[in-house]
C-alpha cells in the first residue's frame, strides 16, 4: 500500500472524527440552552411572597399554682403546719374575692432529708418535708393579679408559700387564627402586586399557600419562634401570624 493511499485514509478519518465531534457539541449547546430556559421560565413565571397579620387580645383565663412548703424534725408536726399554712391561704383568695369552687387543694406530699458528711449519707434524718401544690382557676384575670400581687400582706404573717405567679391565656384564639391568615393573604397579594408592577409584570392565580404558627407574645415584645411562641405572663397580648403565598407572574 502506497504511504499517499495512507494518508488520504488517515485525513478521511480525521475529517469524520472533527464532523462528529462538532455535532455533538452543537447538540450538548442546544439540550444545554433548552434545560436553561426550561430553569429560567421555571423560576421566572412564579413569584412567593409573605404576608402577615397582627391583632391586639386579652387574656380571659388564669392558671395560678401556688405551692405550701413546711419543714419539721416530725412528719406530723409538718403535715399539721401544711393545714394551718394551706387554710390561711385560702381564707386569703377567699377575702379578696375569690369563689371556694375556683380553689384546687392537692394532695400533701412529705419526704425526709438526710443528713451528709462530706457528701456522704449518715443514715441520719435531720427533717421532714412537707408540701401542698393548691391550683386556682379563674375568668377574673385581673383578681387572680391582684390577688398574686398583694401575697406579702400573707407572707408576713409567717406561711411558706412558693407563688410561681398566674398564667394568663386567651381562649378564644381559633377565632382569631382564620381572621389573621386572611389579612396576612391579602397582605402578600398587596405585597406581590407592588413587586410585579415595579418589574412591569402582573400578577396571576395563587400556586400554594403555607401559613406559619400563631406567636402570642407581649404587645412590645418582637420575639418570634419558628414553631410559635406563647407568653402566659401577662394579660395584654399581641397575635400575630405569617403566611408565604407563590403566585403565577404573567
Amino acid at each position: 500500500m502506497s504511504s499517499e493511499f495512507q494518508e488520504k485514509k488517515l485525513s478521511r478519518r480525521s475529517i469524520t472524527t472533527i464532523a462528529a465531534a462538532l455535532i455533538l457539541a452543537v447538540g450538548l449547546g442546544y439540550g444545554l440552552s433548552l434545560v436553561g430556559s426550561g430553569l429560567s421560565a421555571r423560576s421566572g413565571n412564579s413569584i412567593t411572597v409573605t404576608g402577615s397579620a397582627k391583632t391586639s387580645a386579652v387574656a380571659d383565663n388564669a392558671v395560678w399554682t401556688l405551692n405550701v412548703s413546711e419543714m419539721s424534725q416530725q412528719v406530723s408536726v409538718a403535715v399539721k403546719k401544711i393545714d394551718t399554712s394551706t387554710d390561711a391561704l385560702s381564707k386569703y383568695l377567699i377575702a379578696g374575692g375569690l369563689d371556694s369552687e375556683a380553689i384546687e387543694v392537692g394532695g400533701v406530699t412529705t419526704y425526709a432529708n438526710n443528713e451528709y458528711v462530706n457528701g456522704n449519707s449518715t443514715g441520719r434524718i435531720i427533717s421532714y418535708q412537707a408540701n401542698q401544690n393548691v391550683t386556682v382557676r379563674s375568668k377574673d384575670v385581673q383578681l387572680i393579679k391582684k390577688l398574686s400581687n398583694g401575697m406579702g400582706s400573707l407572707l408576713q404573717t409567717g406561711v411558706n408559700i412558693n407563688n410561681y405567679g398566674p398564667q394568663f391565656y386567651v381562649s378564644y384564639l381559633d377565632k382569631l387564627r382564620p381572621q389573621l391568615l386572611a389579612q396576612a393573604t391579602i397582605d402578600a397579594k398587596e405585597r406581590g402586586l407592588s413587586i410585579t408592577k415595579a418589574v412591569d409584570s402582573k400578577l396571576g392565580p395563587v400556586v400554594a399557600v403555607t401559613s406559619g404558627p400563631v406567636q402570642v407574645t407581649q404587645p412590645d415584645s418582637v420575639d418570634a419562634s419558628a414553631g410559635g411562641m406563647y407568653d402566659t405572663s401577662s394579660i395584654e397580648k399581641s397575635v400575630s401570624v405569617t403566611v408565604s403565598v407563590s403566585f403565577k407572574v404573567n
